[in-house]
């Protein structure tokens, strides 16, 4: 194939007539179909291609009882209000079915099971070529790649994992305690996922609940006297580090307890410095109470695997039934857009939302940062932001 969209025997007819090369928008989780739906809304047609049978995927693999950290009315992506029966904090089946009806309202050109593996320049120096799943070579005017932030699951190469008698699986995996009631578990890993998960398991009849830390977080309450983080997320995220550091010092001392004595002392660097550096804060969704009570005990980073026990970096050796790695995703542009020179050194993109790079005019990067002001409410102005500058170049 080569030059023109997949079809889809359901998709609506596309709204530019007159355009044989489509926008290729690579993903169909929320930064994907907010971007189609802002290009059609402008009157260009886009196309979304989804390696994975449906939209959302990313969300469908989620633990039970995940919920949003951001509120439902800053988590609309344009064009579609969040349903207020979701509630504030929307929970993750409400996010896929959101997801879908928004794709059905929008009438977006969806093609499920296309994977693209490379993209490169048109041969003509006009446009994007895209080489995908099933010898797909597609040419578009534009692209914006929404492969998402949680890509690829990653499971660090400890020394002597292999050899771990116990259960040892990716937090990717996890869904819900009840396999886990009665074990000893580790949780190595204390950002939001990490955190949410070791509490989901003492909840739910784990008889031990570790958790261990390399870096100390800063944590925060989801929501104070009813104002939620995310706001003052949204008010601070102009104003210099520094000063928000400073603030954020003194918010933390009135709003959450100093828990240095169980194992989890106040961080020694700045919220807002951390947030610049990619690591958001974690929302405390009952991790403050559940290291009080020491249902959930605070041990110090992995280092290493010998057999039934697994080596901590104090020189602990502990023996869990199980451990759960929640530690992070790749990106994984590498293959994909690595050639082109768009990359940084941590295989981030260069430039998102509606810049594009200098050497690559006409491709877009939306959803590979985790802003503080809350990644879906971004990935929305980053659409319209996006939809503006290629309806008005072209690319």
């Amino acid at each position: 194939m080569s030059d023109s969209a997949p079809t889809a025997g359901s998709s609506p007819a596309p709204t530019d007539l007159t355009e044989d090369r489509p926008v290729y928008v690579i993903g169909g989780g929320p930064g994907g179909l907010a971007a189609a739906a802002a290009l059609r809304a402008r009157g260009v047609r886009a196309v979304v291609l989804e390696r994975t049978g449906s939209v959302g995927a990313s969300w469908r693999g989620h633990y039970d009882r995940l919920h949003l950290h951001t509120t439902r009315r800053w988590s609309a992506l344009p064009g579609l209000p969040m349903p207020r029966k979701f509630g504030r904090w929307v929970a993750r089946d409400n996010v896929v079915r959101y997801l879908e009806k928004y794709a059905e309202h929008h009438e977006l050109e969806v093609i499920t099971g296309v994977e693209v593996s490379r993209i490169d320049r048109a041969a003509d120096g006009s446009g994007w070529r895209l080489s995908a799943s099933g010898g797909r070579e597609l040419t578009g005017r534009a692209i914006v790649v929404a492969t998402g932030f949680n890509h690829t699951p990653h499971l660090p190469d400890w020394p002597g994992r292999e050899t771990f008698t116990g259960r040892l699986l990716h937090a990717s995996e996890y869904r819900s305690p009840a396999p886990y009631t009665g074990k000893d578990v580790l949780v190595v890993g204390v950002g939001n996922t990490g955190a949410e998960i070791a509490v989901d398991l003492v909840e739910g009849g784990a008889s031990r609940v570790r958790l261990a830390v390399r870096t100390v977080p800063h944590i925060v309450r989801r929501s104070t006297a009813g104002w939620p983080a995310q706001a003052t997320g949204i008010l601070v995220r102009r104003l210099p580090v520094a000063l928000v550091d400073r603030a954020g010092r003194l918010m933390a001392r009135a709003a959450v307890p100093d828990l240095s004595e169980h194992g989890l002392p106040r961080p020694d660097t700045g919220l807002y410095s951390r947030v610049k550096e990619g690591a958001i804060p974690v929302q405390d969704v009952g991790l403050i109470d559940a290291v009080k009570s020491g249902r959930v005990v605070p041990v110090a980073a992995v280092e290493s695997f010998d057999e039934d026990a697994v080596v901590l970096a104090d020189g602990t050796r502990v023996t869990p039934d199980t451990v759960i790695a929640a530690t992070g995703y790749r990106r994984a542009l590498e293959p994909l857009v690595g050639h082109l020179g768009v990359l940084d050194g941590r295989g981030r993109p260069v430039v998102h939302g509606a810049r594009t790079p200098k050497q690559a005019p006409g491709l877009y990067f939306t959803g590979f940062t985790n802003p503080i002001s809350g990644m879906l409410r971004e990935l929305a102005r980053d659409a319209e932001k996006i939809a503006k500058r290629v309806s008005r170049k072209g690319r």
